[in-house]
């Protein structure tokens, strides 16, 4: 069985639900099929929860009169039978029901879950009425029925591998099963979110439980590029990626793929494809446990990163000084991306400065703390690549003439990274371009 994940601007026009379903029938394989809400839904949702939060009624009011009329205007052009518009219609005027209702109601976190969740129920519903429509032999796999997080927010996945497996054999047998990316319950059963990679994690979540041929990733983009190419002009997708390859520019920066979305089908050794619905002929990439060639693969940015320097001489030679500062961290459970150290001074970053201002505060016994804001890490990956002779150098020669603030290299046989200020990211990612691809 395959896993098909497709998200927002993939479904978010009839015409591109009419492409998915032409998609996902033009092979006998029995598939799952994964949707996330219409492209701009979710948006509105949670601006319609800042209203409701706030109490500000007529506001929140307002965006649901035209979110409801966006979707009424969907309608027509999704379905063309009267029964299967009144069936589209019905489960619209479902939702914005419990949606309107929330206006009279006392707002709450649970209440927000739930408003956020809509967006999937109604996708789903709507998808699978016009799969009905034009005779696809489909049925609905509601998520809240076997996709559940634990007291850590983590997926539960014991849970998911029985309860799905259970729905599974008590449903009616179908060509195609249509399930929610995104939502799940909490280990309240409250109805919850899986927050970080959304609906490409319930897809390999799903992939990973049911030991799927393939999961693939349907985007507007073909495949994972070497750069980022709403910066960079010459790019290219990248046929074929190691999960550790793909882990890396996940996690810093490539946006087609969150990173937490690696984990689950890396575990379990299930294949991923990026395909791209516009193009769906195009082979798109390829991510599976060959690592193959060791070369530069692609060069991925992360912003919004945040550069920690601690300066004391208490620490020269000091025994666990480093244990100390991590403790630090940890107790604010902030993660670190790079890390350097000399003799009287570490360096380190985060992306995350939530708890900035209490970390720093206790940073402060150990001695002089330095904050630079507004950093990029430019992360160059490919197979270990670390171990390539020359690769260095070619890397400060694209960069001679942009500062560096900090170098990992040899951390990871995947790639080098380096910290710099975000007003040279986009001149670094194109000399880098240049450099390492000659492009």
């Amino acid at each position: 069985m395959k896993v098909l994940k497709f998200g927002g601007t993939s479904v978010g026009k009839p015409d591109r639900m009419h492409q998915v379903a032409s998609i996902i029938t033009n092979d006998d394989s029995k598939k799952i099929v994964v949707l996330s809400a219409l492209s701009g839904t979710t948006n509105s949702l949670v601006q319609i929860g800042e209203f409701l939060s706030r109490k500000m009624l007529k506001e929140a009011e307002s965006t649901i009169d035209d979110l409801y009329k966006h979707y009424l205007d969907f309608c027509p052009s999704l379905v063309e039978k009267k029964e299967y518009r009144n069936k589209v219609r019905s489960i619209i005027d479902e939702h914005f029901t419990f949606i309107r209702s929330l206006l009279n109601r006392s707002f709450s976190g649970v209440y927000n879950r739930e408003l956020l969740a809509q967006g999937e129920l109604m996708s789903t519903k709507m998808f699978h009425q016009y799969l009905q429509e034009i005779g696809v032999n489909s049925t609905l796999l509601p998520a809240l029925e076997f996709m559940a997080i634990n007291q850590n927010d983590e997926p539960d996945m014991d849970y998911i591998k029985s309860h799905l497996k259970d729905l599974l054999d008590n449903t009616e047998e179908a060509d195609i099963y249509i399930t929610q990316g995104y939502i799940c319950q909490n280990a309240l059963n409250e109805i919850d979110n899986l927050k970080r990679g959304g609906s490409d994690y319930t897809a390999t979540l799903i992939g990973a439980a049911i030991d799927a041929e393939v999961v693939q990733i349907w985007t507007d983009i073909d495949g994972m590029h070497n750069n980022d190419p709403r910066i960079v002009d010459k790019t290219y997708p990248i046929a074929e990626l190691s999960f550790n390859e793909a882990s890396e520019l996940a996690y810093f920066g490539a946006k087609i793929l969150h990173p937490s979305s690696i984990l689950p089908v890396l575990q379990y050794n299930v294949p991923v494809q990026l395909k791209n619905t516009m193009e769906p002929d195009a082979h798109g990439t390829l991510i599976s446990s060959e690592e193959k060639t060791k070369q530069v693969k692609a060069i991925a940015a992360k912003d919004g990163i945040t550069a920690i320097k601690i300066k004391s001489t208490r620490m020269l030679l000091a025994y666990g000084f480093l244990t100390k500062v991590f403790e630090i961290f940890e107790k604010y459970r902030t993660p670190i991306d790079m890390i350097t150290t000399s003799e009287v001074a570490v360096s380190l970053t985060i992306d995350n400065d939530e708890y900035l201002k209490e970390i720093v505060e206790e940073l402060k016994i150990f001695g002089q703390v330095t904050i630079d804001k507004k950093q990029t890490i430019v992360c160059i990956v490919g197979n270990q690549i670390a171990e390539k002779k020359g690769l260095v150098r070619k890397i400060f020669d694209a960069l001679e003439h942009i500062p560096i603030r900090m170098i990992s290299y040899g951390g990871s046989k995947y790639n080098v990274s380096v910290l710099i200020d975000t007003n040279y990211k986009k001149e670094a990612l194109q000399v880098l371009n240049k450099g390492l691809f000659d492009l």
